[in-house]
């Protein structure tokens, strides 16, 4: 997720639905009008949502309530709507202390308690990071490559064998986030299209999780959803210098990254060009304009014609997995759905009490912690 002030966000909006999803009529589901489906459609295996910050949620109070309004664990919530996939990011050291290795460990057996798959997406650092920024972990500051290197390796498969040895090997694994132009910046940017660094980066990863569990997927993780050169100019980068992974993944925010179409085309390219599985790794749709607290939300714009509402999130996430799943892709993760405005839960590691949510109009859950009683995850 990009988390750069929203002035400086591309914010590319399409009201033209994809290609492949273009019908000459509309089913209704759950009273949402929706793009039928495309006959020959394979199926989303991947059904995810990135519950990162639930912990910290849960840890302060934090009550989840179904659509029928009563109050339940909020992965079982989920679960019911359709989730059999979850997304959690690790930190190095954040100041938090949430989304470190303890943690996940934590949010990982709660999940395969219920039977949920786990993604572990590995930030390679203390703080965020995307495609604006891929700050270093202090403790690994003034190490070059070679030392990066290790760094990678021993950190990745720790944290996979600590999850192995509780009985909860993560499914599949990030190495990096939205690493668009690299990773553990200066050293593992890509300048003057030169990947070898973020190339040796990127084995060292791979290489750590396959001596863990050879069976844990690799995903590598960019946010070019947004254009089909940008996402050829990278990953064919990193094929060239002999990087080995499993599953191509992109976030996609329609705010950012443009029309349904163009999501479509950029996921046949890359599933055709690279012969390996794509997930959309993180999407998200607001269901209203307003804010919860005194941090300014990272974004209010519409796509598709759907507005900020229950019903507008709903259908635009709907039309979200109907594009991915016709365009042959294997999964979609909503980002952060259960993020809601509580005073303590901040944006900042480095100051949790002191930020607040910048997402809480993009959360499945408003603002009293009430579930969407439209939105669906579908196969």
């Amino acid at each position: 997720m990009r988390t750069t002030s929203p002035a400086r966000r591309r914010r590319r909006r399409g009201l033209t639905l994809a290609a492949a999803l273009v019908a000459a009529s509309t089913l209704t589901v759950g009273g949402i009008a929706e793009p039928e489906s495309a006959t020959a459609a394979g199926t989303l295996t991947m059904l995810g949502a990135d519950v990162s910050s639930l912990q910290r949620s849960l840890d302060l109070g934090v009550t989840y309530y179904n659509a029928a309004g009563v109050a339940q664990n909020p992965l079982q919530i989920l679960k019911n709507k359709g989730v059999n996939y979850v997304r959690l990011r690790v930190w190095n050291n954040p100041a938090s202390g949430y989304n470190n290795k303890a943690r996940v460990l934590q949010q990982a057996a709660s999940a395969k308690a219920l039977g949920l798959k786990v993604m572990i997406d590995f930030h390679y650092s203390d703080t965020w990071a995307d495609p604006g920024k891929q700050y270093k972990p202090a403790a690994w500051a003034s190490h070059n490559i070679g030392q990066l290197q290790t760094d990678v390796y021993n950190f990745t498969y720790d944290v996979c064998t600590a999850l192995k040895n509780q009985g909860t090997t993560p499914d599949s694994v990030q190495i990096g986030n939205e690493i668009n132009v690299g990773m553990l910046w200066n050293e593992g940017k890509v300048v003057n299209n030169d990947f070898t660094n973020l190339s040796l980066l990127l084995k060292s990863g791979y290489n750590a999780t396959k001596a863990c569990s050879s069976g844990t997927q690799v995903i590598i993780h960019t946010a070019d959803a947004d254009s089909d050169a940008n996402m050829r100019w990278f990953y064919d980068g990193i094929k060239a210098k002999g990087v080995s992974w499993d599953i191509t993944g992109l976030s996609y925010y329609c705010m950012w990254h443009g029309t349904l179409a163009n999501l479509y085309n950029v996921i046949v390219d890359a599933k055709s060009r690279y012969g390996k599985p794509v997930v959309i790794a993180e999407t998200a749709y607001p269901f209203t304009t307003a804010n919860a607290d005194g941090e300014a939300n990272s974004t209010s714009a519409t796509c598709d014609g759907n507005a900020a509402s229950w019903t507008g999130q709903a259908t635009e996430f709907t039309w979200i997995q109907n594009t991915a799943r016709n365009a042959g892709a294997i999964g979609v993760f909503y980002w952060e759905p259960t993020w809601v405005a509580t005073s303590g839960n901040g944006w900042d590691p480095a100051n949790i009490w002191g930020t607040g949510n910048q997402w809480d109009n993009m959360a499945v859950f408003d603002w009293t912690g009430h579930v969407n009683p439209n939105i669906v995850w579908t196969p």
